[in-house]
């Protein structure tokens, strides 16, 4: 019998790292054909991107210079192909960790073809969520256009100092209000894309039945944010910063071209390790989620059939992972 599992951080922190390590060449295989390219590209973009040509910069009549569209190709392309990337990384790890957490057999090229059911679902709920972000952030600026006008409208012969400290702390109050928002609604729908994956589900479906079953677990899902956010930030920062060494290093064969390699190596390596977690641990949060609502029970019947089943769950924890063996 396995140690018990808590429902909090530690736990699905617990939980992950015993999948990961039980699929070890799975992952590192995924890894290697989504995050590695991932994680060098958001690290290595910054210190490649092209400064702006004056000969690329258009004035206008009113002498207002604009970018020529030549200069956005690169970005575009960029954030296409990462935001492609991305997508698979999630979409094969997510689609891994729920299998490998029954204890079903994790194979690389039936979870690459899994793509087929799980790409276009995982695309439409992401999209969904980035637009009522949008919407959400667009509400706070009409909030601010509307308290501005109904102040010049109602105090006659009233001006309003942008540059005050008045005008710039309610500007901060907004901003502050409009992230811990933005916040909310990132833990409440943290589980949408596990849901897309898991459960072909599109659109704004995945986001609404996220925030149910989230519902006790919010502490945890935050928990798991801050923590991986704050990690992958950093790393990503130390990444950069390690990478714009290079330029300073002339002498390829030198002692300092050496070291910033194996250096900026396992930044990189690290930085994998990190999106690979993460990606891990939220699918385990959404089994733990279900399990707290009692949506187990019908997927668990249906595994006696097969060799084992994993049982994580109970009224109010994690007790222990139980196996069973067909008789």
């Amino acid at each position: 019998m396995t140690p018990a599992h808590t429902l909090n951080l530690l736990g699905v922190l617990s939980e992950s790292k015993r999948i990961i390590n039980t699929h070890s060449r799975h992952f590192l295989a995924l890894s290697l054909l989504f995050l590695l390219p991932l994680s060098c590209a958001i690290v290595i973009y910054p210190t490649l991107y092209p400064p702006t040509p004056q000969h690329d910069v258009v004035p206008t009549q009113f002498h207002h210079p604009f970018t020529s569209p030549q200069t956005l190709i690169f970005p575009l392309i960029y954030t296409l192909t990462t935001y492609l990337i991305s997508l698979c990384a999630l979409a094969t790890i997510t689609y891994s960790t729920f299998h490998g957490f029954y204890g079903r057999p994790v194979k690389l090229f039936p979870t690459i073809k899994s793509l087929l059911s799980s790409f276009f679902p995982l695309v439409s709920t992401v999209l969904a969520g980035k637009f009522l972000l949008c919407l959400i952030s667009l509400s706070f600026l009409m909030f601010v256009f509307v308290i501005v006008t109904l102040i010049q409208t109602l105090v006659f012969a009233f001006v309003i100092d942008y540059n005050s400290n008045s005008f710039i702390w309610f500007i901060a109050v907004i901003g502050l209000a409009l992230f811990m928002c933005t916040l909310y609604f990132q833990i409440i729908w943290g589980l949408a894309p596990v849901i897309a994956v898991t459960e072909s589900k599109w659109g704004f479906e995945p986001l609404w039945r996220s925030a149910y079953l989230i519902n006790g677990m919010r502490s945890v899902s935050l928990s798991l944010m801050l923590v991986f956010g704050s990690l992958i930030g950093v790393w990503v920062w130390m990444g950069v910063r390690s990478v714009s060494w290079f330029t300073i290093v002339e002498e390829w064969r030198s002692w300092e071209f050496v070291l910033q390699t194996v250096v900026c190596s396992g930044l990189l390596g690290f930085l994998v390790l990190l999106l690979l977690h993460y990606v891990a641990a939220n699918t385990v949060l959404y089994m733990y989620c279900k399990a707290l609502h009692g949506e187990l029970a019908m997927e668990i019947a249906e595994e006696f059939a097969r060799e084992y089943v994993c049982l994580p769950f109970d009224d109010d924890k994690v007790p222990h992972i139980v196996t069973v063996v067909s008789g």
